[in-house]
C-alpha cells in the first residue's frame, strides 16, 4: 500500500506543530514524560526533537500543549523555543523541526508541560559543514524486549563521542510471549505488552510505548540523535511489498491496513522526519551529509519493492524441488529497492564522489556479502542432531539439505535477489564509488569484502550484532557457527554470532574504522564492554578489510 502524504495526513489527524491554543482550547492536565526524549534526523541548521507527554487521567482526550527549548548547554539559556502539541490523534506524541542552528554544533533540549513538570533534557548535533577532521557513528539494530537487557544502549549512551546513532532495523518486534525470544522474557521479567501479537493501531503503538519506558533505550536517545531505517519487525517477520512471512490474511486481515497501522505508529513515535508531500510514508530513503567527510545513505529494502522471498516452508524438499527455489532465486525481476530508489542512490553516490567525499556510507538492512551454507561433516552431523530439541533438529535438517544443494545460508538477505544485489553493485561501479556498506538483521558481527559476480571487489561491509536478539549461532551453541561461515564464503573475513553490542565507526579521510564493541552480559546488571576486533579500509587504496586489534 502506498499511502502518500495527502491521506497520510488524515490518516494521522495532520500531526503538524500547531501553536498552542490555534485550533483547540488549552489544556493544563497533569502530564508526565515517561517515555523521556529523542532527537532524529539532523541537518546542518536544524533537527527533529521528539517526546511523549503522558496523562495522568487515562480518559484525558484533549490536546496537551507543550513549551520546547533548545540551548547551548544543558544549564543555559533556551536560545530557541516554540510550542506544540501533543494530541491523542497521533498518541500524545509529539515532534518539532527545531531550525535556526549552528551546523556542528552540540545542542541540549527539553519539554515542559503547562503546569511546569519538565522532561529530561537530551543532547543533539547538528550535521558539521565544510572542512572536518572526523565523523564518528554508533551503529546498532535488533532490540528485542523480552531477549534482555539493553546493555549495550546503557554503553552507547557514554561515549565520548558520538555524532550520531545509525539504526538498521527491528525496532521492535511484533511476536507475542510465547514467541520469539519470550522464555528469556518471562526470566527477566520483560514479557511485551500488548501480551499478544501486535495487529492493530492500539497494538503497535502500545509496544513502542513499552519499548521508550526502557531506561537504557531512554538514555541512549537522549545522548544522540538516532538516524533509523525500519527492518521488518516493525510491522512482520519477513516483510516483503505484498505481505509477510508472519502475517496470515485469513486471521489478521488485510495486509495493507496492518503495514498502515504499524507505519502510523512508527511515525508518531520515532524521532524521523514525516515524508516529504508528494512521496509515500514507506520511501523513507534519505541522505545525510558529514562535512567533507562522508555521505550517508539509509536505503529501505521492505516495503517499497522487495519481491517476495523464495518459498521455505520449513520441510525437507526434493531435489526437484530445490532446482526450482534455486531457478526462481536467480530471476533478473527479482527486486529488492526498485527503480526509483536505484536511480536515487546512483545519483547521490556520484554526487558525493564528484564533491571529493571521501567515504559514501549505505545505511542497509540486511546482510549483502555471498554467505555460503556451511557443511557440517557428517561424523559431527549425527551427534549434533541427536543433541538438539526436535523443533531444532527438523530445522537443522532442512537448512543442512538446502545448503548441499546449493541455496545460500540466507535466503531473506540480499543472497535472496543476487539480480538486485548486481545492479546495486553496477550503481557503485557508474558512481565510481566503492562504499562502506552497514547492515543489520543477523544478530551476528561481520566483516566482508563485497564482490560482484566477476570477481571484483565492489565494498565493505561492516555488520553489526543485536542489541538482545538471539542469532543463529545462539541457537546452535555447539557449533562454531561463525567459522564455519567464514570457511565456507570468501567474502566473510570475520563473523561472531555469539557477542551482542554495537560498532563504532570512525571516518576521516584517509581511514574508515570500525570497533566492534560486545557487552559482556545481556542478562544481568552491572556488565562490561570489550572490543573484539578494530577493522580498517583505507581511502586511498580501498583494499580489502584490514584487521588491527
Amino acid at each position: 500500500m502506498r499511502v502518500d502524504r495527502r491521506s497520510a495526513l488524515g490518516l494521522l489527524g495532520a500531526g503538524v506543530a500547531l501553536p498552542v491554543g490555534a485550533a483547540r482550547a488549552a489544556s493544563a492536565a497533569k502530564i508526565s514524560f515517561d517515555h523521556g526524549v529523542a532527537s532524529g534526523d539532523p541537518t546542518a541548521t536544524s533537527a527533529i526533537l521528539w517526546t511523549r507527554a503522558t496523562p495522568a487521567d487515562p480518559a484525558h482526550s484533549a490536546p496537551v500543549p507543550l513549551k520546547w527549548s533548545i540551548a547551548e548547554r544543558a544549564d543555559g539559556p533556551a536560545i530557541r523555543s516554540g510550542t506544540v502539541e501533543a494530541r491523542p490523534a497521533r498518541d500524545f506524541t509529539a515532534k518539532v523541526d527545531a531550525k535556526g542552528l549552528k551546523a556542528g554544533t552540540e545542542y541540549h533540549y527539553w519539554f515542559e508541560a503547562a503546569d511546569g513538570t519538565r522532561s529530561p533534557v537530551g543532547r543533539v548535533r547538528t550535521l558539521a559543514q565544510g572542512k572536518i577532521a572526523d565523523a564518528v557513528l554508533a551503529v546498532v539494530t535488533c532490540q528485542l524486549y523480552p531477549g534482555g537487557l539493553f546493555n549495550a544502549y546503557d554503553a552507547v549512551s557514554k561515549l565520548d563521542r558520538v555524532d550520531a546513532i545509525v539504526h538498521l532495523g527491528d525496532y521492535i518486534y511484533e511476536y507475542g510471549p510465547d514467541g520469539y525470544g519470550g522464555g528469556t522474557g518471562k526470566k527477566l521479567g520483560r514479557n511485551h505488552e500488548p501480551p499478544h501479537e501486535i495487529v492493530t493501531l492500539a497494538d503497535y503503538r502500545t509496544r513502542h510505548a513499552q519499548y521508550k519506558r526502557d531506561p537504557d533505550l531512554q538514555a541512549a536517545h537522549a545522548r544522540a540523535a538516532f538516524i533509523c531505517v525500519w527492518d521488518d519487525h516493525e510491522v512482520a517477520n519477513d516483510g516483503w511489498v505484498g505481505g509477510a512471512e508472519n502475517h496470515q490474511p485469513e486471521t489478521e486481515g488485510e495486509w495493507k491496513k496492518r503495514k498502515a497501522a504499524a507505519l502510523q505508529a512508527y511515525f508518531e513515535w520515532m524521532p524521523i522526519r514525516d515524508a516529504a508531500p508528494g512521496k509515500p510514508w514507506d520511501a523513507i530513503n534519505r541522505s545525510f551529509q558529514f562535512g567533507d567527510v562522508a555521505t550517508l545513505l539509509m536505503v529501505e529494502t521492505r516495503l517499497l519493492a522487495r519481491s517476495q522471498q523464495v518459498d521455505d516452508d520449513g520441510r525437507l524438499p526434493s531435489a526437484e524441488t530445490f532446482a526450482a527455489r534455486l531457478a526462481d532465486l536467480k530471476r533478473p525481476e527479482r527486486e529488492m529497492l526498485g527503480a526509483p530508489q536505484q536511480s536515487w542512490i546512483t545519483d547521490t553516490l556520484t554526487a558525493s564522489v564528484k564533491a571529493g567525499t571521501p567515504w559514501q556510507v549505505i545505511g542497509n538492512q540486511v546482510v549483502m556479502a555471498r554467505v555460503n551454507g556451511p557443511k557440517l561433516p557428517a561424523a559431527q552431523a549425527g551427534p549434533l542432531l541427536g543433541a538438539l530439541p526436535d523443533y531444532i533438529r527438523k530445522q537443522v535438517e532442512v537448512s543442512m539439505a538446502s545448503f548441499a544443494a546449493g541455496l545460500p545460508f540466507n535466503l531473506d538477505a540480499w543472497d535472496g535477489y543476487p539480480a538486485a544485489r548486481e545492479r546495486l553493485y553496477a550503481s557503485f561501479r557508474k558512481a565510481e564509488s566503492r562504499p562502506i556498506v552497514l547492515s543489520g538483521d543477523s544478530h551476528a558481527f561481520w566483516v566482508n569484502d563485497l564482490q560482484d559476480a566477476e570477481g571484483r571487489l565492489v565494498a565493505a561491509e561492516f555488520g553489526t550484532s543485536s542489541i538482545t536478539s538471539p542469532s543463529q549461532g545462539d541457537m546452535l551453541p555447539q557449533l562454531p557457527l561463525g567459522q564455519m561461515l567464514m570457511q565456507s564464503s570468501p567474502e566473510v573475513a570475520f563473523c561472531d554470532q555469539k557477542a551482542k553490542g554495537y560498532i563504532v565507526l570512525t571516518l576521516t579521510h584517509d581511514r574508515a574504522s570500525a570497533d566492534y564493541v560486545a557487552v559482556s552480559t545481556i542478562m544481568a546488571k552491572p556488565y562490561d564492554t570489550k572490543s573484539i576486533g578494530t577493522f580498517d579500509v583505507t581511502a586511498t587504496t580501498r583494499e580489502k578489510i584490514v584487521r588491527r586489534g
